[in-house]
This record gives structure tokens, C-alpha cells and sequence, in this order.
């Protein structure tokens, strides 16, 4: 790879960065929304890096002339990196001109259930019905309060749909820690409904699917699904949070 490639791959990786976070929001496919500033500074920096680098290889002459010089007194040539260095402009393109697609039912189809955290006491719940509630809440609720205060209580998740091998289906919420290489996946498997098309996301309204002694680790994540209706994909998608919709 020569000089100028080197240079030009900077300055697209760079730009890549700052329109994904500055102009888009598909930054929140791989990253999560606090990483942002972070995004920007290493795109700023990245661009100027390369255009310092472009506008001091032009200052001193033609810089791969002069690498060939030196390199030719030493029997090595410094000016090129393998081949294999150009596969690096997919990623950095890719920043530009396509998205790729965000994880969904194929990556949770082949993880498990992010384990549920111990906790040790639980607030009153709201006396709104349907009850709006994370996944994560829920399975929580089922499988450690003592006091079964979901026992009954119509309830309101939102996830996107994962086909179950066998049959059935999972309501289910990605993760993201830090970001797509620590995501975690939370499910809820779905009773009482056909499976939706894999990746639909679903606003669901039912009750907790007897399974289990509730408020105990036998519990069943499971709702017996009473309503269901289709929602776009949430900004906050890879958090386990209430949902935040597009503008």
C-alpha cells in the first residue's frame, strides 16, 4: 500500500466516523450512546492526522522517491505494506456508503438468556395497566420477589421477535455493556401466538405463563401473550430500557 493510500485511508476512516456520529445514528449498532463524544474525538482526529500527513508529504517533495532511495542503499523497500493492508478500506468505506445490518434474531438465537442479577428488595408497582416493563424487570420480578406482586397483573414488554427451534418464539432485547462485541441477550418466551417473521419488533401486552413457583429460580420467563402490535425499531434498541421511538 503506498503512501498516498495510507492517507487517504485515514481521511475516509475519519470521515466515516464523524457521519456516522455526528449526522446519523447508526453509530448505535455498535457502540453505545455514551461513546459518542469518543467517536467524534477519534474521527477529528483521525481526519486531521491524515491531512497533516498528506500536506507534509507534499512539503518535503515526492516522499516515495525518496523512500526508494533510502530503502535501495539497504535492500528493503519501507513504501508498501502487504496487500492483504487493502481489505482495510471495506470497513472504512463501509462507514460511508452502507450500514451494515444491526444484530438481531440470528445472534440471539444462538446465545442464551443473559443471567438474571441478584436483588435484594423490590418498589411497589404502579397500579398502570397494562404495566409497562424491561424484560429484564420481568424476569426479575418472577424469579426473585417473594411478594408475587406480578402475579396476575397484566403486563407491556417491547422486543423484537426470535423464531425458537422447534416452535415458538422469544420476545427479545440485545445488550450492549460497552459495545457489539459484549452484547448480552434477555428473552421472553411468548405463549398463546403464532411466531412473527424473525427480527419484528412488538409492543406485547399478557400475563406472566404459569410455570414454575413464581418468586423462585423455577419460574418460567414466559408470558401468555393477551395483544400484541407492531412498533418500529426503537433508538435505544440495544439497551434493555423502555423504549424511546423515532422522531
Amino acid at each position: 500500500m503506498k503512501r498516498t493510500a495510507q492517507v487517504l485511508l485515514l481521511v475516509l476512516t475519519g470521515l466515516g466516523l464523524l457521519h456516522t456520529a455526528l449526522f446519523t445514528d447508526l453509530y448505535l449498532r455498535y457502540v453505545k450512546e455514551g461513546l459518542r463524544p469518543l467517536l467524534i474525538i477519534s474521527g477529528a482526529l483521525l481526519l486531521l492526522l491524515g491531512l497533516a500527513h498528506a500536506m507534509f508529504d507534499r512539503g518535503s517533495g515526492d516522499a516515495e522517491a525518496h523512500d526508494h532511495e533510502h530503502d535501495h542503499g539497504h535492500g528493503h523497500d519501507h513504501s508498501t505494506a502487504p496487500r492483504i493492508a487493502w481489505l482495510l478500506f471495506l470497513p472504512a468505506l463501509s462507514l460511508l456508503f452502507y450500514a451494515p445490518p444491526a444484530l438481531g434474531a440470528y445472534t440471539a438465537s444462538h446465545a442464551g438468556s443473559e443471567a438474571v442479577k441478584k436483588q435484594k428488595g423490590f418498589a411497589a408497582l404502579p397500579a398502570t395497566s397494562p404495566l409497562p416493563m424491561t424484560l429484564t424487570d420481568f424476569t426479575t420480578r418472577v424469579q426473585q420477589d417473594k411478594e408475587l406482586a406480578i402475579k396476575g397483573r397484566s403486563v407491556e414488554m417491547t422486543g423484537f421477535a426470535t423464531p425458537v427451534r422447534g416452535g415458538g418464539w422469544d420476545l427479545t432485547r440485545i445488550i450492549f455493556t460497552c459495545c457489539a462485541a459484549d452484547a448480552q441477550t434477555v428473552k421472553v418466551h411468548m405463549y398463546g401466538t403464532p411466531a412473527p417473521p424473525a427480527n419484528t419488533w412488538l409492543a406485547v401486552t399478557g400475563t406472566w405463563h404459569t410455570q414454575g413457583a413464581l418468586g423462585t429460580r423455577t419460574a418460567a420467563a414466559a408470558l401468555d401473550v393477551h395483544a400484541t402490535r407492531n412498533i418500529a425499531q426503537p433508538v435505544n434498541a440495544f439497551t434493555d430500557d423502555l423504549p424511546l421511538t423515532p422522531s
